[in-house]
């Protein structure tokens, strides 16, 4: 081997191991996530110009991390009665028939089916149910490192986001004015979740 091609096994290889430190390892085991110390928002337009900001204040989920990332999974139920924008009467319409039907459905579900990691995002994709419509959505989870708490419970967290069109999964009501729909299709889920490892018994 010549100089020129131990200088380039040289650089390969600082590349492979440089790449396989920026991935972080994230804990294994299954983490409940703490709704106490977590977010499940989202931002949808509002007469074109503004957006309407909400979120979930009931929820329940987990994060099973295995050894080999992509045997991970990704559990979440969300109480649809729970949906809080700030505004009583807008609340209400939400869960009606018009949009949510929350006395008929009331959950929605995020089961994940793969899931990857590029350094600390992992890309999770998985069924989201909304209603009786279920669609296969991605989502980026930036992995933002775990610490024990001062009982010594091990704690993760990540932050995340990603879209979806309300539309295709049947909230479809709507108005018009003279700029536009009332209701922008898009909607932006945000995500800010810390998860905790089960207490030993």
């Amino acid at each position: 081997m010549n100089l020129k091609n131990i200088t380039t096994a040289t650089l390969l290889t600082l590349g492979l191991s440089t790449a396989a430190l920026a991935a972080k390892a994230i804990p294994v085991g299954t983490f409940n996530i703490d709704g106490a110390h977590s977010k499940i928002g989202f931002e949808i337009p509002h007469l074109i110009i503004s957006t309407v900001e909400g979120k979930f204040s009931k929820y329940e989920g987990t994060f099973t991390v295995d050894k080999k990332i992509e045997k991970s999974k990704v559990e979440v139920s969300i109480d649809i009665d729970s949906i809080d924008t700030g505004v009583g009467q807008r609340d209400t319409h939400l869960k009606s028939a018009e949009f949510f039907d929350a006395a008929k459905y009331p959950k929605m579900t995020f089961n994940s089916s793969k899931v990857s990691q590029k350094d600390d995002v992992l890309t999770v994709t998985g069924d989201l149910k909304i209603k009786d419509v279920t669609k296969k959505i991605t989502m980026d989870l930036k992995y933002l490192g775990s610490v024990k708490d001062g009982y010594g419970a091990e704690k993760l967290a990540f932050k995340g986001k990603t879209k979806i069109s309300r539309k295709e999964f049947g909230l479809k009501w709507n108005q018009a004015v003279e700029a536009g729909p009332v209701v922008g299709d898009e909607v932006e889920i945000l995500l800010a979740l810390e998860a905790a490892a089960p207490k030993a018994k």
